[in-house]
């Protein structure tokens, strides 16, 4: 995933830009990034790898060295940013979030047509250096971005610096959020709505999908207007928001007690305690347990003073252990005890396999397991929110494809009807591969409506291959 802060004050930014991008800090592991513009200093940006330090300790040299009256930044889980691009269009600093499925295609395309060159990292061709070349096909910046919003097959939301402002605009169905605050002589725009709030700003507005405003000092001007399809990403609410975010109006934190609220009404088992690993488990475990009266407990607790963040080596032996080190378990109230243990989803099934292990081995009697989003049935084509780049990465296909011979889109979708025999024998397989006692998958319907938002507007394609 990724995420990006800006901020455009009468004076200078650079404090609350740095604390700004330091809040989105759950969203990427990989890199972190600011740049800044001020009329006496021109254009200044920095770049550094956080994968083994957070973006605030990596940071702390810059906030005494940068200045700035606008400012953006981001943290990434994939390409160094935010870049500085000099076209056309004079020198601009842009950042993004999103992906691109048809990349390949769309450089083609500009090769053909300009003869141009992109810079090839060790993953590639950088994304954000693909939608600065896309905006630049156009004669201005507001054509530009529409245009890269319309030929990106996938989801782009960015932030565009110039001496001007920041332009803002949000992916054009709307997949990832975007909303700027306000106090006086400054405005910031952020992915992440609670990053600005202890910064003194209030809430301004939410752009809506394909919205493009302008950012200055005193405000948001609207330069093209939203769309009227929104498909925004339901795992905001299920897994890689933060608990104090919100989306379209919706608590983080009081959907995953909706979610786990509706598991419990469906469940028929009567466990001594009720667990959520950590963290993103913990909302759904506690929605659960206030629906059940069962008991809320921490078996395990996760360490951080050393580890606060998801520090993680890239082989992947080690990555395992590690994942599994920083769980730390409590015996006693492990010992002998049936359990409920709620993730936000399962995926490989690795590491909740790992994890069940892992109470077995420090004395729990039974393990019930309850995944708060429904089986994961298709990749998502939309945003990087996990490294299940292939539908045969996800355990679910997997079981399917041995059930069946096949891995036919056809077949699939016999078994996404949670009331069939189909389904409930899926299930049932990845429970036995897993070694849990139990169990179940939130619902789709269950989920959408612990949201609180129209059908339509959310994107559920992970789950039922609904576009």
């Amino acid at each position: 995933m990724g995420g990006f802060f800006g901020v455009a004050s009468k004076s200078d930014c650079i404090f609350d830009l740095f604390f700004g991008v330091d809040y989105h800090s759950h969203l990427g592991t990989k890199r972190g990034g600011m740049a800044v513009y001020s009329p006496e200093l021109g254009f200044n940006r920095q770049i550094h790898n956080i994968e083994n330090s957070p973006f605030r300790t990596k940071f702390e040299k810059e906030v005494l060295t940068m200045k700035g009256n606008f400012g953006i930044g981001c943290i990434s889980d994939t390409e160094p940013q935010p870049l500085i691009v000099r076209s056309h269009h004079g020198t601009f600093a842009i950042t993004t979030v999103g992906k691109i499925n048809n990349i390949d295609k769309i450089v083609d395309k500009i090769f053909i047509k300009n003869h141009s060159h992109f810079l090839e990292t060790s993953s590639g061709i950088n994304a954000t250096e693909l939608i600065a070349a896309l905006i630049n096909q156009k004669d201005n910046l507001i054509e530009g971005i529409r245009y890269a919003q319309k030929v990106i097959d996938g989801s782009i939301t960015m932030l565009l610096m110039n001496e001007k402002g920041i332009y803002a605009a949000r992916d054009r169905f709307g997949r990832t959020p975007l909303v700027v605050g306000k106090k006086e002589d400054s405005c910031c725009v952020a992915f992440e709505e609670f990053s600005y709030l202890n910064l003194g700003y209030s809430d301004l507005k939410e752009l809506g999908p394909g919205e493009i405003d302008i950012i200055t000092p005193d405000g948001a001007k609207m330069l093209a207007a939203p769309g009227d399809k929104l498909r925004i990403c339901s795992f905001l609410w299920v897994y890689y928001g933060y608990p104090s975010s919100k989306y379209e109006g919706q608590a983080v934190e009081k959907v995953r007690y909706n979610c786990g609220k509706h598991i419990a009404m469906r469940d028929n088992v009567k466990p001594d305690i009720v667990a959520g690993v950590p963290d993103s488990g913990i909302g759904h475990a506690i929605g659960y347990s206030n629906e059940s009266h069962i008991p809320y407990a921490r078996p395990f607790v996760k360490y951080t003073p050393t580890w606060p963040r998801s520090f993680m080596p890239t082989i992947q032996e080690k990555r395992n252990l590690i994942a599994k080190m920083k769980l730390i378990p409590i015996r006693q109230i492990i010992e002998g005890k049936n359990i409920l243990l709620i993730d936000d989803s399962i995926v490989r099934g690795t590491q909740m396999r790992e994890t069940t292990e892992y109470l077995y081995s420090a004395g729990a009697k039974d393990v019930h397991v309850r995944s708060a989003c429904p089986p994961i049935l298709y990749a998502c084509k939309y945003l990087n929110f996990s490294r299940s780049t292939s539908d045969m990465d996800l355990i679910a296909r997997r079981v399917i494809a041995k059930r069946e011979g096949t891995d036919s889109l056809e077949i699939v979708k016999e078994y996404l009807d949670p009331d069939s025999v189909k389904y409930n024998e899926m299930v049932e397989e990845i429970r036995a591969q897993l070694n849990f006692t139990t169990l179940r998958y939130n619902r789709i319907d269950d989920l959408i409506e612990s949201i609180g938002i129209d059908e339509c507007k959310i994107c559920t394609y992970c789950f039922n291959g609904k576009e």
